[in-house]
């Protein structure tokens, strides 16, 4: 059987960088993804059972989705041919595709790894429907994007997504031992040093070993890196983040329930990390603000003056002394009393308004600048405010055909504490009066 290498094509002796050369020969072997490797896993089920469908593999770079699709193709003794969805147009997929048929009629089916396969458009991604049906291909496509939004119904009803995690710091230290084993040398790192290549790697086994290898260029004899050592030599590997796909929005995502949930430290970290990845402050200066109105409003009417303020502070700084206002402002927002009371009430009124159509308001809060309109009752019974009792009438605003709602409804939290016992008060009021 060939070895993985020959099967891509690579010389025996051709120099290869450290990760290539450290590529699993068996699905045993890959590390991290135990869940879909061990002994239970379900691709080690598919092989044991000798029958394997089309495959999404969805998870961060570095992960072992390539690694896996080569190993597959191997122990089912599928054909392994692949492509990325970067390079690959529909006439290359129509030449592939009758490959396929022909090698299908000679008894050996094709595994297709597609890698990016998120990047195909809707037309190209149609395409692959049919030879999946009839059995010409057995399509593998690896993604680092979520297949919901990315992929087609009608291609995900069609294949099984599997999840792919980021390496732990245990996955990690494997694939450094296996490293040293091979190099047949320790790892000139301290203890300390070595914990913070665990966390540079970010989960990425490739990104891992690549930076083994910038140590290992970098060292001289004997010579041993503390952490600053290391970072001299390796300087600093970006985030794994793209401000437009999933990144973006699950780190976004995890700042709004950190301030939500209170936790004003979490806040902080996941400000950081997004402002460190390189995302644009105004973004998070208007997503403050969102925060402020939904998830605080009036437990803390101060939340939307900080919020606003803070971006405007930062647009007078600008950075790196606005990001601070902007820590402020996500500080105060964890810290506040929370209320989505506002929220709540605005989303019922809308759907209210929505259903209710063009319904008049009641005439009696109309004004009446002409004599028709006074005749036709316009401003009749209003009852001004301000002469009232307590400067409050009671009457009824809506229109007759819907009668009174309640929509808002102030929590026992903050300024809304106050805000409820007026409505309470209001509320005895007019049912004394006998308003409905």
């Amino acid at each position: 059987m060939a070895s993985l290498f020959e099967a891509a094509g690579l010389e025996e002796g051709a120099p290869r960088p450290l990760a290539d050369r450290m590529r699993p020969q068996r699905l045993a072997d890959v590390v991290g993804q135990s869940h879909l490797v061990g002994p239970d896993g379900i691709l080690t089920r598919m092989i044991e059972s000798r029958s394997l469908g089309s495959l999404i593999l969805w998870g961060p770079p570095g992960t072992g989705k390539t690694t896996v699709a080569r190993l597959l193709s191997q122990a089912t003794d599928l054909k392994f041919e692949q492509i990325s969805a970067i390079f690959t147009g529909v006439a290359d997929l129509k030449k592939l595709f009758d490959q396929a048929r022909h090698r299908r009629a000679m008894g050996q089916g094709t595994l297709l790894f597609v890698d990016e396969i998120h990047r195909f458009n809707r037309a190209q991604q149609d395409s692959f429907l049919p030879v999946m049906e009839d059995g010409t291909v057995v399509l593998v496509g690896a993604t680092t994007e979520n297949p919901s939004f990315e992929l087609n119904a009608a291609l995900l009803s069609r294949a099984r997504v599997l999840v792919f995690q980021p390496l732990d710091d245990a996955a990690i230290e494997r694939l450094i031992s296996r490293a040293e084993e091979l190099e047949g040398k320790p790892l000139p790192l301290d203890a300390d040093a070595r914990h913070v290549l665990l966390r540079l790697a970010d989960g990425d086994g490739r990104a891992a070993l690549t930076l083994l290898e910038e140590v290992w260029r970098a060292a001289r004899p004997e010579e041993v890196f503390d952490p600053a050592g290391l970072q001299d030599v390796v300087q600093r590997r970006a985030p794994i983040y793209d401000k437009s796909e999933d990144g973006h929005y699950n780190l976004i995502s995890a700042l709004h329930k950190s301030i939500r949930g209170s936790d004003p430290d979490a806040a902080l970290y996941y400000l950081a990390r997004m402002l460190d990845a390189g995302e644009t402050p105004l973004f998070l200066a208007r997503r403050l603000v969102r925060m402020a109105v939904e998830d605080i409003g009036l437990a803390d009417p101060n939340a939307l003056v900080i919020a606003n303020a803070a971006k405007d502070a930062y647009d007078f700084l600008g950075t790196p002394e606005g990001e601070l206002a902007l820590a402020q402002a996500a500080v105060y927002l964890a810290t506040a009393p929370k209320s989505n009371a506002v929220y709540t009430a605005w989303k019922a009124a809308m759907r209210t308004a929505k259903e209710g159509g063009s319904l008049m308001p009641p005439k009696h809060i109309l004004n009446a600048p002409t004599r028709l309109m006074k005749q036709e009752g316009y401003g009749s019974g209003y009852r001004y405010d301000h002469d009232e009792p307590d400067a409050f009438s009671g009457q009824n605003y809506f229109p007759e055909q819907i009668g009174r709602r309640s929509f808002y409804h102030p929590v026992e939290r903050g300024f809304e504490r106050d805000v409820r016992k007026r409505l309470d008060y209001w509320a005895r009021l007019r049912a004394e009066r006998g308003e409905p």
